[in-house]
């Protein structure tokens, strides 16, 4: 049975095969997972056609092309049989072993070649000083750099007495000084390691550039009053646990206010296809997730329908598929909007860049507590900066500025997202 690297999407045709699951030669089981193959999308796990031995013919780290094959299955060889236990040692087994001969002790290393360390050696080398004529200072003769450097010291030639100051001579003399030779061991060793990115990294890099290179991206900025979200985060927070059997988070609340106004400004969340502008009756929310392969946007399906539970619990679960690196293909596919939350790693402000082919982007900041005027009086409260980037080919500022008020407004009044008003 051959093992072929299968397709995981309609744009993939090749993958980088990162590492074998099981030795060659090592029996597996139908389903047994076989090796892992990274594409510019994600890394999955692909799983062994049928039972039998394996044989690898790919190596890992080998580029492999879409139904290439990469080993067999031998699936007529028997299972591998139980070990068998060893009988328990008998008196005789128990026995002392007869003790081994002494070895030898080493060659001594004759006493003329004088000890040296490395950076005595290697300023020796450099500064053309033989060391056969140093005396080391160092334990047991070990010659050192500072009896190298002592050494040049002596070579240099005394500075000339300076004369008697003439009678007549009402200006000092000022004394030659010497340079300093700093020798090059002095300096730190600046080492530099070199590693090919991933087909993830370089497929980031790609949109990442596609998306300055053909959107004209603007962003606008707005701050949010937190506090009517975190008090109601605070009174429900154990109860909403208990029921759902997940944390209540402040994404939940922006995926519902995003979905309001997206509703009212549906432009936001359309794309440009040619000469045509699609516009989505759906609301499939992308959530940046970091991850240590990087930035991943697994998409939530259907946002607009979803109740504050099933948002935390689809965010959760997307969030571990990607950072335990089981995240599939159709997980990243087909986003109208999407939402970044830079303030879990302390960024006050921030410009996000767009997720081709949408429209639009949301960046949530950290929320950072600050005096405020309300109603004439100066209030401290926790604030976040938001910031909405879109493409201004679609969108104009009219409505960008009026979709992230619509959001504000949303999370600072929480009890419309129940209301839908």
């Amino acid at each position: 049975m051959e093992i072929k690297v299968p397709s995981v999407g309609e744009s993939i045709t090749e993958g980088k095969l990162l590492r074998w699951m099981k030795p060659e030669g090592a029996y597996v089981q139908a389903n047994e997972p076989l090796f892992e193959l990274e594409t510019d999308k994600a890394t999955t796990e692909v799983p062994s056609p049928a039972a039998g031995v394996l044989h690898i013919r790919a190596t890992a780290g080998a580029q492999v092309q879409v139904g290439a094959v990469v080993g067999t299955i031998e699936e007529k060889a028997a299972p591998p049989a139980p070990e068998e236990k060893k009988p328990a040692a008998t008196p005789r087994d128990q026995l002392p072993a007869k003790p081994e001969p002494a070895k030898s002790p080493p060659p001594a290393v004759p006493a003329t070649a004088p000890v040296v360390s490395p950076a005595a050696r290697h300023l020796a080398a450099s500064e053309g000083v033989d060391v056969n004529n140093l005396t080391g200072s160092g334990r047991g003769g070990r010659i050192l750099k500072e009896d190298v450097l002592a050494q040049l010291e002596s070579r240099r030639p005394a500075a000339p007495a300076s004369p008697p100051p003439a009678a007549a001579s009402l200006v000092p003399a000022v004394p030659p000084t010497t340079p300093v030779l700093v020798p090059p061991t002095a300096f730190p060793a600046r080492p530099e390691t070199r590693q090919p990115m991933s087909g993830i990294r370089q497929r980031i890099a790609e949109r990442l550039v596609q998306a300055q290179h053909t959107a004209a991206i603007l962003t606008t900025f707005n701050e949010i009053d937190m506090s009517a979200v975190m008090a109601l985060r605070a009174r429900y927070k154990e109860t909403f646990q208990k029921k759902h059997g997940v944390s209540l988070g402040f994404m939940s609340f922006f995926v519902k206010a995003c979905s309001e106004a997206l509703r009212a400004f549906p432009l936001v969340n359309a794309r440009i296809e040619g000469s045509e502008i699609v516009l989505p009756g759906y609301h499939d929310m992308g959530i940046a997730v970091s991850t240590d392969k990087g930035l991943m946007v697994p998409v939530l399906r259907n946002a607009q329908a979803l109740s504050f539970a099933e948002i935390e619990k689809g965010i959760a679960e997307l969030g571990e598929k990607a950072r335990s690196g089981k995240i599939t293909v159709p997980d990243l596919q087909g986003g109208t909007f999407t939402i970044t939350n830079g303030g879990v790693f302390g960024s006050l402000l921030s410009t996000p860049i767009l997720n081709p082919p949408q429209s639009g982007i949301l960046g949530m900041h950290a929320i950072q507590k600050r005096p405020v005027a309300i109603d004439d009086q100066v209030v401290i409260r926790p604030m976040m900066y938001v910031a909405l980037s879109y493409d201004h080919r679609l969108i104009d500022g009219r409505e960008a500025v009026s979709f992230l008020v619509r959001v504000k407004e949303c999370v600072e009044n929480p009890e419309r997202l129940l209301l839908a008003v």
